[in-house]
């Protein structure tokens, strides 16, 4: 892969560069190498879920990666992968309706295009031409070993077309899949293939007792899927194709956060791929990177099916953000721009910054009390500052303020966006809270969480569901419940996506879900000695208000 070049931006348009990897023309030339950047790509370092906020900068260590190592990269992107085609299927949701455990198939699934994708990659195979090439070559590898060339037969089970386009193949295994299904329900029915109809209706018609023995007969065609031929070749991967340390392989996945799976089946999909890319571990020469946004993977129902959480989170680095490193991240950006501006006199974060003094105090502490401690929040607020300030590198303290409702507005937008897939119709509840004290008491804040409830009464409001779940102890409560028991549920939910902070009455500091996770878990933390912080921005600086990554923007927009 060829790095890629974005191009000297206009001598006129001076920034820190792009919030978003893909459209980062600074990233290349700035790159910060954390802590954790060296602990993702380390080949010995087994760690492999990358999760973090969005903006936490996910994106920009896999980009970094892939450029770092452009001859041991595969990329599987999830748009590939036909993965709408799979939740929309019939036998799909007809299945899930009966009760039928679909983890067996989806592991074997991820099995399946993790390794022909690393086939793919590693002997370049793109035509039958190819495919004949690699299998004549591990058949005289393996040609002494039974088991292995039982195995490799597996590869001929699909005839051998697994040079095709990933969606392709994904959609062959599934449509196999519902053949067989269709064959079974045939035979257990007593009907031709023709006249089933695998809808959801059939499993409401069918008594209890049909019910229990569909799903008995189905659930043995999920579970005889050819897993055992496919551990197998994963010990062919490992001993024959990725056999030397020239043949290391990075398998990258990203962009799993997108809204393109059904959301009912996508938690066990997910979790299925935590499975394979922990089976796979035992792959010398490969490590497999899964990066997800924190929302989705905190959601994650390991423990029920997937068994062994522990496990998993062990596998997990949490992107998170000392002051210190956003520090040096914003000077190496500072250093790169100077060099794509021709900017005299401008190589450090100091340059462009105002000086600190006991009055305003410190500028870069200003600006990083006023985000979630994410580079995208820094990087957002200092290129409002440069667009204010019409392109030029050095900021005021005028200007650092001017800039902070407009990267209010922004940064509320993006708390929205990142939130509303699990959490529709949060922006309603944002709403709520616009106007509200910088510190509202319990009183205060009760008032709003139950306007918050009350939303549930209006048919335009989307995010019924989830309300209902939250707002249901504070809707049966009674006058003698505890507080912190009742409102709980809703507090926690909106301090962790960052939206509120809690503080003692006495401090004049909030306490942020980026420093402090499980505050709101302590029921000790919500009662009347503490005070809520929500995120909001004034048009005057005062130490008592915090403007975070999401900013509400409250008051005289």
């Amino acid at each position: 892969m060829t790095k890629k070049n974005f191009g000297k931006p206009p001598r006129t348009a001076y920034s820190l560069g792009g919030t978003e990897a893909e459209n980062d023309w600074l990233l290349q030339d700035s790159f910060y190498e954390s802590a954790q950047y060296q602990q993702i790509i380390s080949r010995d370092d087994r760690k492999c879920f990358l999760v973090g906020r969005t903006g936490a900068g996910k994106s920009a260590i896999l980009t970094r990666l892939e450029e770092e190592n452009p001859e041991h990269i595969v990329r599987i992107d999830p748009d590939n992968l036909s993965l709408p085609y799979i939740t929309s299927l019939d036998v799909i949701r007809y299945l899930t309706d009966l009760g039928v455990q679909l983890d067996h198939f989806f592991n074997a699934l991820w099995k399946h295009v993790l390794l022909i994708e690393i086939i793919r990659h590693r002997y370049q195979v793109d035509s039958e031409e190819a495919k004949n090439r690699f299998l004549a070559l591990i058949s005289e590898k393996i040609k002494r070993d039974r088991s292995k060339q039982l195995a490799l037969q597996y590869l001929e089970d699909f005839e051998g077309r697994f040079w095709v386009e990933t969606d392709e193949r994904v959609r062959e295994i599934t449509d196999r899949l519902e053949s067989q299904i269709k064959d079974e329900a045939g035979v257990a029915i007593g009907n031709s293939i023709g006249k089933i109809n695998l809808g959801a209706s059939d499993t409401v018609l069918a008594s209890s007792q049909e019910r229990t023995e569909l799903a008995a007969r189905f659930q043995r065609i999920i579970n005889d899927t050819q897993m055992a031929r496919l551990n197998q070749m994963i010990k062919v991967l490992d001993s024959d194709i990725l056999d030397s340390s020239g043949h290391f392989t990075y398998v990258v996945i990203d962009d799993l956060d997108k809204d393109w799976v059904d959301e009912s089946i996508s938690n066990d999909l997910i979790r299925c791929l935590f499975r394979a890319v922990n089976d796979l571990k035992k792959v010398q020469n490969l490590k497999v990177i899964v990066a997800l946004r924190t929302n989705i993977f905190d959601y994650l129902d390991f423990g029920p099916k997937g068994g062994q959480e522990e496990k998993y989170r062990a596998l997990t680095i949490r992107l998170r953000w000392t002051h210190a490193d956003i520090e040096r991240l914003l000077t190496e950006r500072v250093k790169a721009a100077g060099l794509k501006f021709d900017t005299h006199g401008v190589s450090k974060l100091t340059d462009v910054l105002p000086s600190t003094n006991k009055t305003r105090g410190d500028a870069l502490a200003f600006i990083l009390r006023r985000t979630l401690m994410r580079p995208r929040d820094a990087i957002s607020y200092l290129n409002e500052c440069y667009q204010l300030n019409g392109g030029r590198p050095r900021i005021s303290w005028d200007c650092i303020h001017q800039a902070q409702p407009y990267y209010s507005r922004g940064r509320l937008l993006a708390l929205r966006d990142e939130w509303k897939p699990t959490f529709p119709g949060i922006d309603r509840v944002f709403e709520l809270f616009r106007g509200a004290s910088v510190k509202m008491d319990q009183d205060e804040f009760r008032k709003r969480l139950d306007e918050a409830v009350l939303l549930m009464a209006d048919s335009g409001f989307s995010g019924t569901v989830w309300m209902t779940k939250l707002g249901e102890p504070i809707l049966n409560s009674t006058d003698t419940d505890d507080w912190s028991e009742v409102y709980q549920p809703l507090t926690r939910m909106l301090f962790e996506i960052g939206f509120i902070g809690g503080s003692d009455r006495s401090s004049s500091h909030a306490v942020w879900s980026y420093e402090d996770p499980g505050f709101s878990e302590s029921k000790s933390n919500l009662r009347a000695k503490h005070s809520v912080a929500p995120q909001r921005r004034r048009h005057t600086p005062t130490p008592r208000c915090d403007v975070r990554g999401g900013c509400t923007a409250f008051g005289g927009v």
